[in-house]
Formats: C-alpha cells, sequence, structure tokens
C-alpha cells in the first residue's frame, strides 16, 4: 500500500510491487491506479528465488498510466539461467501495445461470490460502468449465469500454501536475522504456527487441486477472451479498520502459548479467517493460484469520491491483449487526473 500510496500522491510515476494474492491489483483500486500482474514466470524471481510462494506469487509495479507500466514489463521481463519456467517472447514489446486496437473482445462478467454473498453497491457499480464504457467500445459483454470457479474451495487452498509459505519465510528470517518470535508481529505467529500444523498430504492436494482450478479458468476463456470482476468487494477500507481488537489479541495470545494449532488448523477456524480476511477481496487470489495475468483498471470512483477498480483475467501470455484494452479503456475514460478530495 505504500508503494501505492506514493504513486497516487504524485512522489514517483510508478512503483515496484509484488502480487501473493492481490498486493498489486487492491492497492491499485484502492489508490486509484492501475495495477498488472503478470503471468506465473513471466518475471523472473531468481536468482536468490525461484517460485516465491509455490508460483503464487510476483513482482510488477504500479503506475498512474498504462504507457508506464507497459514499458517497466518490458524491463522486468525475461528469463534468468535459474528461472524454472521459459515465458514466452511477445512479437514486439509491451510499450508498442500501448495504443493498438485490441479488437472485438467477448468479456464475462461476474460479481458473484461464495465468500462474500452481497458485494458493496459501489463495487457492483464499478463493473456495471466497467460493462457499459466496453460495450460502448464494440466489445461484447456477457453476464455469467455462474462464477467460473468456486472461490472458497480456491480460497481454502489458497490459504493452505499461505500459511505453509508463512512458516517457511518466519524460519528463514530467523536464522537470517538471529531474531526470535518476538520479531515478528502477532499475525504473522499465527499463520505461522497454523502453517507447521498443517498435514503435509493437505499442502500436496492443495497444490495439486491448483491444476483443478486452472483447467475450470481455462474452459471460460475457451470461449471468452477475459473475465470482468470488481477488484475488491468494498471501497478503500478506512486505516485501522482491521486492526484486531485487543480482546481478540489477547485471545490469539493465548492460543499461540498454548501451542494448540495443531488442533485448530482443522476446525472452522480456517473458514472464518477466510471470511473475515478474504471477504472485502474474494476476487484477486483466482489470477495467483492459476498463475493467469489480471489488471485492476480505475474506471470508477464512489459517491465519497474514492477509487474503486475493476478486474481484468486474462488468457496465460495475455499481457498485450490486457494493455491494449487498459490503453483503450484509459483514452475512453481517462483517470490520470482524478483525486479524491481529502
Amino acid at each position: 500500500g505504500g508503494a501505492a500510496a506514493a504513486v497516487a500522491a504524485g512522489i514517483v510515476p510508478c512503483a515496484g510491487a509484488s502480487d501473493g494474492g492481490g498486493s498489486i491489483r487492491i492497492p491499485a483500486s484502492a489508490c486509484g491506479l492501475f495495477g498488472l500482474k503478470a503471468s506465473r514466470g513471466l518475471i523472473p524471481s531468481g536468482p536468490v528465488h525461484g517460485e516465491p510462494l509455490g508460483g503464487s506469487a510476483t513482482d510488477g509495479v504500479v503506475s498512474r498510466s498504462v504507457r508506464d507500466s507497459a514499458a517497466m514489463l518490458d524491463i522486468l521481463t525475461g528469463p534468468t539461467p535459474v528461472s524454472p519456467y521459459l515465458p514466452a517472447n511477445p512479437p514486439g514489446t509491451y510499450a508498442d501495445e500501448v495504443g493498438q486496437h485490441p479488437g472485438r473482445l467477448r468479456v464475462g462478467v461476474c460479481t458473484a461470490s461464495s465468500i462474500n454473498a452481497t458485494p458493496h453497491p459501489e463495487a457492483l457499480a464499478a463493473v456495471a460502468a466497467a460493462a457499459e464504457v466496453l460495450s460502448e467500445l464494440g466489445h461484447e459483454v456477457v453476464e455469467l449465469a455462474e462464477a467460473p470457479h468456486d472461490d472458497a474451495a480456491l480460497a481454502k487452498d489458497f490459504l493452505t500454501s499461505w500459511f505453509v509459505y508463512c512458516a517457511f519465510s518466519v524460519d528463514e528470517a530467523k536464522a537470517a536475522s538471529g531474531s526470535d518470535d518476538s520479531g515478528f508481529e502477532l499475525d504473522t505467529r499465527l499463520m505461522a504456527s497454523l502453517g507447521r500444523a498443517t498435514n503435509p498430504v493437505d499442502l500436496v492436494r492443495a497444490i495439486e487441486r491448483r491444476h483443478e482450478h486452472v483447467r475450470r479458468l481455462a474452459d471460460f476463456h475457451a470461449s471468452h477472451d477475459l473475465l470482468l470482476t470488481p477488484t475488491t468487494a468494498t471501497p478503500p477500507p478506512r486505516i485501522g479498520a482491521f486492526d484486531v481488537p485487543p480482546v481478540l489479541r489477547l485471545a490469539q495470545q493465548g492460543l499461540l502459548t498454548a501451542r494448540v494449532a495443531r488442533l485448530l488448523r482443522y476446525t472452522p477456524i480456517v473458514d472464518q479467517l477466510i471470511t473475515e480476511n478474504l471477504g472485502w477481496v474474494p476476487y484477486t487470489q483466482l489470477a495467483n493460484l492459476t498463475g493467469r495475468p489480471a489488471m485492476s483498471v480505475p474506471l470508477h470512483w464512489t459517491a465519497e469520491n474514492l477509487p474503486i477498480g475493476v478486474q481484468f483475467v486474462g488468457r496465460l501470455g495475455a499481457e498485450g491483449q490486457l494493455i491494449r484494452l487498459a490503453a483503450q479503456l484509459e483514452q475512453a475514460r481517462p483517470w490520470a487526473d482524478r483525486r479524491p478530495n481529502l
């Protein structure tokens, strides 16, 4: 969020970011910026890391303009000798895609979520506004009868990997810094504890189920170019909205002290974590777990004059198509000069 705030404030034209569950697209949505998460493997993470978060995370940037993000993507992409994947090389540069006509696209629209059955009206309004401008530009907009994936099941698989990788990251940081548990926030320690309590078979099962999510999304993309959803299910949250109440923090501390994470890992607490932590952002993890490219585009401002983005999810390697469409939308609904009245 700090990088996005710096760009939105005009301190820098673009800033580095990473996205393991939406952390490029969500801050971009909250700050009225453009944010593109690239396909798995397009931006190398080496030489130290091969596949951050099991391939779900990638580096990138947030920027005010599509042009700047495209130019930075040209700089960031390309294989290294230790890359686990060989990304497809585009015929030209991503910067060249800006201004090129995207063609007539078939866009499937979905706002449904089994994690959050009642998205905020402003999130729905953002998608409706995006659908309207897409139609004006000649694209085919199709309302989906149901989501192309089960986001609650996907969220469980996502968090299973997240917990385990959190435990791994904490252990790595301890080894490198000599720190003990006191060097980590309580929430981080709790997630790491749940990760250590995860059955290894369940981790492998979650990884294997990832391929089922890929197949279902590929079935959708066989008949649609892009999936359109809200980026977030709510407008930007207020500062402090996610602060844990003191009573609950004491309860968390008690759980860690009692070392009962192994018992809690397989109770409804995980479902509660999904609802509480992903309820306002149920749409973004799909692109991470499946490795597909996705972007948040700032096409809507709320009645309180706050930005809220819409997300487009493309086929694997469809960054060029996303950039062409984003540039077309930017020209039709310019956002560079929009500022909230704070």
